[in-house]
């Protein structure tokens, strides 16, 4: 597949230049960025969260874990993680599992930790297991500016009460 055809759709209208990046096939984020050799505080990893008002999408460095308490905290909300049936529906050109962090394409409400702030350059998972799409930091920042942000996430030694 190499870019979701949702996700594509949306960096060309937001006139965003990017690459995409192979990869051998992995499960998690974290396990994306070791197979692609990028630093895994710049690959940005999705955690799609719902409650009774609808889904978010929360996105931290891979290499952190979600803080569910001060996700819920910052928006004043009861959330819990979604399902996998729940993310073929809500990202249908994607594989089940490789969400796109700027999930705000699929018209979802997105947190995102102000740790991605500081990264030079960006990498979210393309919409399947083998691909990477790789923006300039700053160009992902303006694509997220309006979106809500603060720190939601923390390094596993770190954090106590987490998602991953």
């Amino acid at each position: 597949m190499a870019i979701a055809t949702t996700l594509k759709s949306y960096l060309h209208d937001h006139g965003v230049e990017y690459d995409t990046l192979e990869h051998a096939h992995t499960d998690t984020a974290i396990d994306s960025a070791k197979s692609a050799h990028v630093p895994p505080y710049q690959m940005a990893k999705a955690v799609v969260l719902e409650d009774q008002d609808g889904y978010i999408v929360s996105v931290l460095p891979s290499n952190n874990r979600l803080n569910l308490g001060w996700v819920c905290e910052e928006l004043n909300r009861d959330l819990r993680l979604a399902t996998e049936p729940e993310l073929g529906k809500l990202f249908k050109d994607c594989e089940t599992g490789a969400v796109p962090a700027l999930s705000n394409a699929y018209g979802l409400t997105v947190i995102w930790d102000d740790q991605l702030k500081h990264a030079s350059d960006i990498y979210i998972e393309a919409g399947d297991h083998e691909h990477l799409v790789h923006l300039n930091g700053e160009d992902f920042k303006q694509l997220m500016k309006s979106l809500p942000h603060c720190i939601i996430s923390a390094g596993k030694e770190w954090s106590r009460w987490v998602w991953e």
